[in-house]
C-alpha cells in the first residue's frame, strides 16, 4: 500500500464537481493509524472550458492548480485519478485521453452515451490505469447489507421486485442545450434519473436476460422519453417493475424487494440513510430475518448513509492498494445494457434480450438506435 496521497484532479467544475470535492476533502483517513499522517487522497487541479468558473472553483476548494485544457492538466499535474464531471457525450473522449495518459478515471454517470463508448473505455483500461463509474448508492449500509443476504440466500429466493424513479423536472430544466438529447445526454429520465435506483436493482439481483419497455414523451418538450415503464426478468427467475419519470409532482425512488421470507424496501429520493430502509418478514421467520439484517454489515461512515463520500473512500483506498477500483467496467456494463434494452424495447415494441444488444447492432451504437420518435 502506498503511503503517498493519491492525487486526484477534478475536470469539469460545475455543482456536481462540488459534490465531488466535498466528498475527496471529506476522506480524513481511511484508518486510526492512518489519522495522523497525510490525508488518503489530495486535489492537485481542476480543469473547465470556462475559466473563470474553474478560478471559483479552485478558490472554494484551495486547489493549487488550474486548466483549460486537459493535456495540459495532465502532462503537468501528473493526477493518479481524474473525477469527470462534464456533461455527458463528454465523458468517452475525456476519459478515454485520461486512460491513455497513465491516470485512473472515475466517471459520473451516465459513464457514456453509448454501449459502444462504454466498451472503448474498458478496452483501454490497463490495470492501472483503471475505469470506475460513480454509482455511490451501491454504498450505503442498507444496500450492502440487502447484497450481502441475498448472496448468502439468508432471506431466501428473490422473487419479485419494483424499482420507481418518479421525479419532477419542469421545462425549463430541459432547455438547457445538453438535456433531453440523445447526442447529448443519451436519453431521458432513463438514462439521466433512474440509472441510479436501476443499478442498485442489478447490484442485488445480478443478470438480467429479458426487457419489455414503453416509453413516451407525455409532457415534455424534448427529443427523448419523459417517461418510461419496463418489465425485466433476471436469469435467477425474479422479475422486476421498473418506472422512470420526470413527471410526477410528488418525487419519490423507491425500490422493493420481495423474497420467500421477507420483504425489503427503500424510499428516498437523492440518497438514503439506514432509517429508509424497512424489512418485513413472512410469518414465522421474524427472529431469523431481523437477526441476518442486524449482522449482515456494519454501517459506514456517516451512519449508514449512501454518497459520494462512501464511494470515494473505498475507490481511495483500493487505488492505494494497487486494486482495481468500484464500480468496475463489468458491473456499470449491466447497468448500462439494461438501459440500452429499455430504449430498444420501447423503440422495436417487442421484448430484448442482451443478445440483441451485440456489438454491430443498431442499439449498441445508440441508445436511440438511429429511430427518430417514439
Amino acid at each position: 500500500m502506498t503511503a503517498e496521497p493519491v492525487r486526484v484532479a477534478v475536470v469539469g467544475t460545475g455543482n456536481i464537481a462540488r459534490s465531488h470535492a466535498r466528498a475527496i476533502l471529506s476522506q480524513s483517513g481511511l484508518s486510526q493509524a492512518e489519522a495522523a499522517g497525510p490525508p488518503p487522497a489530495t486535489i492537485v487541479a481542476a480543469m473547465d472550458v470556462d475559466q473563470s468558473q474553474v478560478e471559483t472553483f479552485r478558490a472554494e476548494f484551495k486547489i493549487p492548480n488550474g486548466y483549460g485544457d486537459l493535456t495540459t492538466l495532465l502532462s503537468q499535474a501528473r493526477p493518479d485519478l481524474v473525477h469527470i464531471c462534464t456533461p455527458p457525450s463528454t465523458h468517452h473522449p475525456v476519459a478515454l485521453e485520461c486512460l491513455r495518459g497513465g491516470a485512473s478515471v472515475l466517471v459520473e454517470k451516465p459513464p457514456t452515451i453509448s454501449l459502444r463508448e462504454f466498451d472503448e473505455l474498458a478496452a483501454a483500461e490497463q490495470g492501472p490505469p483503471s475505469f470506475a463509474t460513480v454509482f455511490q448508492h451501491r454504498f450505503g449500509a442498507g444496500q450492502l447489507r440487502l447484497k450481502k443476504l441475498t448472496k448468502d440466500g439468508a432471506l431466501g429466493r428473490p422473487l419479485l421486485a419494483v424499482c420507481h424513479t418518479t421525479w419532477f423536472r419542469d421545462q425549463a430544466y430541459f432547455d438547457v442545450p445538453w438535456r433531453g438529447r440523445w447526442d447529448t445526454e443519451g436519453g431521458g429520465p432513463t438514462m439521466g434519473h433512474g440509472i441510479h435506483q436501476m443499478d442498485m436493482l442489478l447490484d442485488v439481483l445480478g443478470d438480467w436476460t429479458e426487457v419489455s419497455a414503453i416509453a413516451r414523451t407525455q409532457a415534455r418538450d424534448m427529443p427523448t422519453e419523459d417517461l418510461s415503464l419496463a418489465h425485466v426478468t433476471f436469469a435467477n427467475g425474479a422479475v422486476a417493475s421498473v418506472v422512470n419519470s420526470v413527471l410526477s409532482p410528488r418525487e419519490e425512488s423507491y425500490l422493493r424487494f420481495d423474497f420467500e421470507r421477507a420483504t425489503v424496501e427503500v424510499t428516498h429520493l437523492y440518497g438514503y440513510a439506514d432509517d429508509d430502509w424497512r424489512v418485513t418478514p413472512a410469518e414465522g421467520c421474524e427472529d431469523e430475518v431481523a437477526a441476518a439484517w442486524k449482522n449482515a454489515v456494519g454501517t459506514t461512515s456517516g451512519e449508514g448513509r449512501s454518497g459520494h463520500a462512501a464511494q470515494f473512500a473505498r475507490v481511495i483506498a483500493a487505488l492505494r492498494d494497487g486494486q482495481p477500483p468500484p464500480v468496475t467496467p463489468p458491473e456499470a456494463r449491466r447497468t448500462m445494457a439494461l438501459i440500452a434494452g429499455i430504449y430498444a424495447s420501447a423503440f422495436t415494441r417487442r421484448p430484448v434480450t442482451p443478445a440483441d444488444l451485440a456489438p454491430g447492432t443498431a442499439f449498441y451504437t445508440a441508445m436511440n438506435g438511429g429511430y427518430d420518435a417514439w
